[in-house]
């Protein structure tokens, strides 16, 4: 038996072109094996391209483009990092609007490594501890949040790692938030 069950819930994985791909298939291959479906979700149809730090990885295909989906349809978020993937969607307004109704509907997130700039720029960070890539600490702070240097942090249902080493906790945390279901804390 599994200790956190997933099953009957589905979750987002918000990724475009340049995410960094161990940070989606480990999670997505977790996920899945604790009973979850999954759905990558992203801003156009058809195949996103992965990376392997600064080499193409491989193409995935999109389950679903953002404009179909609302963040009711899913009971929870995650947000892989890589340099170029949180870069363009923190910058498109659909993406942004999406990361903000989970924390308004009080749903869990995970995002690691550069994954919570798109935290930052839906200004869910305000007091809020998490953790991420270490050059996200000033924007983090400027954004009113707290940075740690952890392996993992979770602040009432929002998970965040740092690193692709640290994703055997970050799959654990968040599998348990995301069979916890809602937390009332969790807000913009």
């Amino acid at each position: 038996m599994k200790q956190h069950d997933l099953t009957n819930k589905t979750i987002a994985i918000l990724a475009t072109d340049g995410f960094e791909q161990v940070e989606l298939t480990k999670p997505r291959a977790a996920i899945e094996e604790a009973g979850a479906t999954t759905h990558i979700v992203s801003l156009k149809p058809g195949k996103i391209q992965g990376f392997n730090h600064a080499d193409k990885g491989d193409q995935f295909e999109v389950d679903r483009t953002l404009d179909s989906v609302t963040a009711s349809d899913y009971d929870g978020l995650l947000i892989p990092g890589g340099v170029h993937n949180p870069d363009a969607l923190r910058v498109d307004e659909g993406a942004v609007h999406f990361v903000r109704e989970f924390f308004r509907q009080h749903k869990p997130v995970a995002a690691i490594c550069h994954g919570p700039w798109v935290l930052v720029e839906a200004g869910v960070l305000k007091g809020r501890t998490v953790t991420s890539w270490p050059s996200l600490k000033t924007d983090i702070t400027n954004a009113g949040g707290n940075w740690v240097d952890q392996k993992v942090h979770c602040d009432e249902g929002l998970v965040t790692s740092r690193n692709p080493d640290d994703i055997p906790a970050f799959c654990a945390k968040a599998i348990e938030e995301f069979a916890e279901g809602k937390h009332a804390e969790q807000t913009p």
